[in-house]
C-alpha cells in the first residue's frame, strides 16, 4: 500500500526532508502508524553544544516535537497536517554530542486534537529528556 502526504512523500524519497529535520540529523528507525508509534534518531553535533559542552536544552525539545509530529503525522490522511500547538519537555540527564533516539506515541486522538507524548534516549539507554505535546488536526494548506 502506498501512503501520501509530506510525511511518506520525504520517506520515499518524492520530496526533499524539511530543514529543520536536516539540522537534527534526523533518521528513520521504524514508525507504525496502526499503533501510533515511532522510533527517529538524530546526530547531536558539536554545534549544538552550549557552553558546558552538553547538547543545549532547545535542541533537545526540536529533536522531541520531531519525533512526536511524526508519530501522528504518519497516520493522517494526505490532505491533513497537525501543528504542535503544545510542548513540554522535561529535561532529565546532560545530552552528550553524538547519536539520541528518540521514541514517541500518540497518547490520545479525538477528532481534531492529538497528545502525544516521548522521550530521548542516548547511547547508554538514559532517558536525557521527555515531553508531551498537544497538536490540532487540521487541513494542510498548499
Amino acid at each position: 500500500m502506498t501512503r501520501e502526504g509530506p510525511f511518506w512523500d520525504v520517506l520515499e524519497r518524492r520530496a526533499d526532508p524539511p530543514p529543520a529535520a536536516k539540522t537534527l540529523g534526523f533518521e528513520l528507525v521504524e514508525v507504525n502508524p496502526d499503533e501510533g508509534t515511532i522510533e527517529v534518531a538524530f546526530t547531536a553535533g558539536e554545534r549544538f553544544l552550549n557552553p558546558v559542552g552538553v547538547v543545549q536544552g532547545g535542541f533537545l525539545a526540536a529533536m522531541l516535537d520531531d519525533t512526536l509530529g511524526p508519530a501522528l503525522v504518519a497516520t493522517l490522511d494526505a490532505g491533513q497536517f497537525a501543528p504542535t500547538t503544545d510542548l513540554h519537555v522535561q529535561f532529565l540527564a546532560p545530552a552528550r554530542p553524538g547519536r539520541l533516539v528518540g521514541r514517541g506515541r500518540i497518547a490520545r486522538r479525538g477528532g481534531q486534537i492529538a497528545f502525544l507524548a516521548g522521550e530521548l534516549v542516548d547511547s547508554t539507554g538514559t532517558v536525557v529528556a521527555a515531553a508531551t505535546a498537544t497538536a490540532l488536526i487540521r487541513p494542510a494548506r498548499a
